[in-house]
């Protein structure tokens, strides 16, 4: 019957885990401008569902369609959502209410432009990886994924001053597009970091914060070690 979805008896179980990656990412989205650490924490809990789906991939088989909708549903929750959240952040201190604010600010434009970067530069990651590494173990560029878990980090654990959350972003952004290699996380090391993101997702200021601030030198310890001292996965 024409009228039957099509995606019904295509998608499996990691590509639903996927698409409630894409939906987390949306709300993440739509709260950002009011509950900005409501939106980094529901990042946090899109990285664990990206997580789990390509564990469940690699235990039970993936389909065709799933590398796509895994790079649509990153592009969301790792590009766009990390964006918002920085743009309701940062637009605070310099006062950026509405598009006329862009207008003679310099300040305003680069809290603006600077994230719209940063989900350009994800956006290309993304389809550069689903095009040249998907079969690899090792990737170009700093994953979008460990990209957004530093900045929600560093937002939950935190005060960063808006000037040094927009660098930051510009940074990552730049990172993204690089030739610096990065080996895939092994399962045991994934299922740590989910630990440590579920943790900060459900209680983040537990202990002076200890969930956040513990994940965010994990994920910045990885960012900056990795290439060159983290053990690379043998296929």
């Amino acid at each position: 019957m024409q009228l039957r979805p099509r995606f019904l008896g295509r998608l499996g179980v990691a590509d639903v885990v996927t698409v409630a990656n894409i939906v987390v990412g949306f709300i993440a989205i739509i709260v950002a401008p009011l509950y900005p650490s409501l939106a980094a924490r529901l990042i946090l809990l899109a990285a664990i569902a990206d997580g789990l789906d390509g564990l469940i991939a690699r235990t039970y088989g993936s389909t065709p369609v799933g590398e796509f909708v895994d790079s649509l549903a990153d592009a969301v929750s790792f590009g766009v959502a990390p964006a918002a959240v920085v743009v309701s952040l940062a637009g605070e201190a310099v006062h950026l209410e509405d598009i006329s604010s862009l207008v003679g600010s310099v300040e305003a434009a680069l809290v603006v432009g600077v994230p719209a970067l940063f989900v350009t530069a994800a956006v290309i990651r993304l389809a550069m990886y689903t095009a040249y590494d998907i079969e690899e173990r090792v990737t170009e560029g700093v994953q979008s994924t460990l990209a957004a878990t530093v900045l929600s980090a560093a937002i939950l654990a935190v005060d960063v001053p808006a000037g040094w959350l927009v660098g930051a972003v510009g940074l990552l952004a730049y990172l993204m597009i690089t030739r610096v290699p990065y080996p895939d996380l092994r399962t045991r090391d994934a299922l740590s970091m989910g630990v440590v993101q579920a943790g900060a997702v459900l209680v983040p200021g537990l202990a002076s914060r200890v969930f956040p601030r513990l994940l965010l030198t994990v994920a910045l310890a990885y960012l900056l070690l990795a290439p060159r001292l983290y053990p690379r996965v043998e296929k």
